[in-house]
């Protein structure tokens, strides 16, 4: 099991040379998901070399341009490229119109199929499950309807301990498979040896919260307890709570409260208002509260 994030974008309002929009490529149990869509991020996508046809689910926490103005160009490329696959888009109620009616008006039609699962829950619900992965929404707190997205692995199958079931030589390597599917084993004299002598736990399963644009919102906190992975927005710095609260965005010192009352393993921040030049402020402010920490930037990776 593995965890990697790229950030494609993680600035806030206008787009600028040094300064793409929210933007992220998740790739979580071997399954991977485009979060958010600014404009810019297909550009994004061929610049740090992800593959086209590995996206087929995309993610969109609200309906404001930088987060979303990218959709319709990524899904014409989409088009251009011949892919065939479907394509599953997860966004607030709307997205299906607005997205739709940009291919009408342009006479741009997907030889794949399109599918929209539109969001109107303002409580945490399950909106993607595989054998693998699960995927979460985040209520949050915004100017409008707004989610994060909690994508979590699916716990995997035990680990037979070769030290313990050599001590039983009816065992069989024949017979691993039902162990690690977590069955007991029964000797031929009806002897029943449990499955937790004969295996080890899986892997520690990881997890990744991505909180989008939203105010201080400390009722998330039980939804993302003890994530893996934590990404925040952190748009302004202290001296501008004012700010922040006037057009639902949080501070960095803020986010990393959330991490810290979460007890998350790692944060993120990003999401940097244009009005400050020097983001490493965003570090500064945050660690006080929540050491481990890394600040978002374009093209980073985060493997865990």
């Amino acid at each position: 099991m593995s965890l990697k994030l790229t950030i494609l974008g993680c600035h806030s309002a206008t787009p600028r040379v040094n300064a793409h929009p929210t933007s992220q490529y998740l790739e979580i149990n071997n399954r991977h998901f485009l979060i958010d869509c600014g404009e810019g991020t297909q550009r994004q996508i061929r610049k740090y070399k992800i593959g086209f046809s590995k996206i087929d689910h995309i993610f969109i926490s609200h309906l404001h341009g930088d987060h979303f103005f990218g959709l319709i160009g990524l899904i014409a490329t989409f088009g251009i490229l011949n892919r065939e696959k479907d394509l599953h888009v997860y966004g607030p109620k709307g997205i299906k119109e607005l997205i739709n009616m940009q291919l009408k008006l342009s006479s741009t039609w997907t030889k794949y199929t399109l599918i929209f699962h539109e969001l109107t829950s303002k409580k945490s619900e399950l909106i993607f499950e595989d054998e693998k992965v699960t995927v979460h929404t985040i209520p949050l707190h915004h100017r409008v309807y707004t989610n994060g997205f909690l994508f979590r692995e699916k716990e995997g199958l035990r680990k037979v301990d070769l030290s313990k079931t050599v001590l039983y030589p009816e065992i069989d390597t024949c017979d691993y498979q039902n162990l690690k599917n977590g069955k007991d084993f029964v000797l031929e004299n009806g002897t029943v040896i449990s499955n937790k002598t004969l295996t080890k736990n899986p892997n520690k399963t990881k997890s990744y919260a991505f909180c989008s644009d939203t105010s201080y919102k400390p009722d998330i906190v039980p939804i993302i307890k003890n994530v893996t992975l934590l990404y925040h927005e952190a748009t302004f710095l202290n001296d501008r709570e004012d700010l922040a609260k006037k057009t639902r965005h949080s501070t960095a010192k803020q986010a990393a409260t959330i991490a810290l009352n979460a007890t998350v393993e790692q944060l993120i921040i990003g999401h940097y208002s244009s009005r400050y030049k020097d983001i490493t402020l965003f570090k500064k402010e945050a660690e006080t509260v929540f050491p481990n920490l890394i600040l978002a930037e374009a093209g980073k990776e985060i493997k865990i």
